[in-house]
């Protein structure tokens, strides 16, 4: 199974909000920021999250990003398929054409682990990502180095994130 950068930055995206929008709504900027993703990627995420109903997004000063709802309600393996990304072991995208048109020898074995993955991606929630104590220490150092670019001379940030 090979999970591209569209899914994984979905679910770190995700993490992120989930971790900051208790308190406020959060700019796609600062996610971008944080986590060091293309701003631009990360609009084209959130437009599917948004229409597959995960977030919302709240317009004005202080607008931004906030989950749709509470973050246990919100599994793994949904963020992945909400940006289009599929959990798939097989060759043949789970069609079970894979040798001429039909299955192969080892199609069975393929969507076995493809099922399992999915289950497992399934069972693990934002809510229960956000309650390892790793999540926390890894977002704490995050907004700690957030902190010191904001700190730095504009013309020193611009050459950071650049």
């Amino acid at each position: 199974m090979r999970l591209t950068t569209k899914g994984r930055y979905a679910v770190t995206a995700m993490l992120d909000l989930a971790y900051h929008s208790p308190s406020r709504p959060v700019t796609l900027t600062d996610i971008a920021t944080r986590q060091t993703i293309s701003l631009s990627y990360l609009e084209q995420l959130f437009a599917r999250l948004r229409k597959a109903g995960m977030v919302k997004g709240v317009r004005g000063p202080g607008g931004g990003y906030k989950l749709s709802r509470d973050s246990s309600q919100i599994n793994i393996a949904d963020i992945i398929e909400a940006v289009d990304e599929q959990v798939d072991s097989t060759k043949c995208g789970g069609e079970g054409n894979c040798q001429n048109n039909q299955p192969c020898l080892t199609h069975d074995l393929w969507m076995g682990l493809s099922d399992q993955i999915r289950s497992y991606l399934k069972g693990i929630s934002l809510g229960s990502l956000l309650e390892q104590d790793m999540v926390s220490e890894v977002a704490r150092r995050q907004d700690m180095d957030m902190e010191k670019v904001i700190d730095l001379p504009v013309t020193l940030q611009e050459k950071i994130t650049a």
